[in-house]
Formats: C-alpha cells, structure tokens, sequence
C-alpha cells in the first residue's frame, strides 16, 4: 500500500511560481514513479509530469515543458512539482499518484492522493 498527500496549492497571480508536494508512505513507495496530473471543472483528468523511481528520468506533457520541473527527494519520499510562470490555464485540482505502469495514462495509477487546487487569475 501507498498513501499519497499532496500540499502546496493556493491562488496566485499569473506569471507567479508554486510548488507542490506530494508526501509518501508506504515501504514499497521507493518502487514507484509518481506522476502528477490535473483536472479542472468539468474535463478529464490529464498528464502533467511524471519522474521515475529512481528520479533519473523525467517526462513532462507539452503544456507542462519548459514551465514546470518534477524532481524527487528520496531520502524524504517527496516529490516535488515546481511551476513557474503560471497561467490562468494551469488552474486545476492538481493530484500525485504512484504505478509501476505506465507514466502518462491514468488508469495505470492505483494510487492516488486527494488533490490540491491551483487557482490561478489573470
């Protein structure tokens, strides 16, 4: 089992930076990747960036390259998404889940946190 916390959300200007976490537990969680995803009123849940278990590999969506940066603290079994230069788009519920599958799709999660909302106005 892994539970997953994600914190950090909050409503900021545009063109502002945010981090978000996204604490672990659970004595498998090191075996994991952690992707983070967002989903705003009304649409599908959607890829954001995804890093591997060993944190050497890093896979972002097209929205998501060259703003944001997903890195991972092993040794306090965080991860981390670092956005910077934040648009009105970017506003969403944002959630962090753990797989040995698949990066990119959500139905290869089976483990989810509980979300954290990024408001971001113009």
């Amino acid at each position: 089992q892994v539970q997953l916390v994600e914190s950090g959300g909050r409503l900021v200007q545009a063109g502002v930076s945010l981090r978000l976490s996204c604490a672990a537990s659970g004595r498998t969680f090191s075996a994991y990747a952690v992707g983070w995803f967002r989903q705003a009123p009304e649409k599908e849940r959607e890829f954001v960036a995804a890093i591997n278990w060993s944190g050497r590999e890093t896979y972002y969506a097209d929205s998501a390259k060259g703003r944001f940066t997903i890195s991972r603290d092993k040794a306090k079994n965080t991860v981390y998404l670092q956005m910077n230069s934040l648009k009105p788009e970017d506003t969403a519920v944002y959630y962090c889940g753990a797989t040995l599958g698949t990066y990119s799709q959500v139905s290869a999660y089976p483990y989810w946190g509980q979300g954290t909302q990024v408001s971001v106005s113009s």
